[in-house]
């Protein structure tokens, strides 16, 4: 594999494991009670966001260079139900649905990455589906991140430089890669 095809292919794993960890760091700091908490009846709880992000991933990576990234077997309006499943229940299907894309990329060659795949019947490039997917999943863990916060209010544990802080980070030795 040429040094491009392979730095984007680990850049690409870095980026959906980052998303991965902020979600689960936010996921954390919330009761089970809370995993169900919705401001309106028109906001999704953090559990039917992690539901939907899940059914997406087993969908989309599931046998995804050969099939269609929206399987039929998928019932996507069921995701946007809150079935009150418990914690471990959405954390186990949340992991299953991660872990089929980490080993979809560890899979993925140079040659890959231009080949064509469909999701629901439109043509897209490797490179494309995954830039698709990068995007869709860091929206829906943006707003895990913000229900969780708007949740815990002030007793929410950043995730990243705290407001206010931006000069006492800049001025810290770096962090050893």
């Amino acid at each position: 594999m040429s040094e491009i095809g392979s730095v984007y292919l680990l850049e690409i794993l870095k980026g959906f494991k980052g998303l991965k960890s902020n979600a689960e760091k936010a996921i954390e700091q919330l009761s089970d009670e809370e995993l169900h908490y919705t401001p309106d009846p028109e906001t999704n709880s953090t559990a039917i966001i992690v539901k939907h992000i899940a059914g997406n991933l087993y969908s989309r990576f599931t046998d995804f260079l050969i099939s269609d990234g929206e399987k039929p077997n998928r019932n996507r309006d069921n995701e946007f139900i809150d079935e009150q499943w418990s914690r471990i229940q959405l954390m186990e299907y949340w992991e299953g649905g991660w872990q089929i894309l980490f080993s979809t990329l560890q899979q993925l060659t140079e040659d890959d990455l231009t080949k064509t795949v469909y999701i629901r019947s439109e043509a897209h490039t490797v490179i494309r589906a995954l830039q698709r997917q990068l995007a869709h999943y860091a929206y829906h863990c943006g707003q895990i991140v913000f229900l969780a916060k708007l949740i815990k209010s002030d007793r929410f544990k950043n995730l990243s430089i705290p407001r206010g802080k931006s000069n006492e980070f800049l001025s810290s030795p770096p962090k050893e890669k």
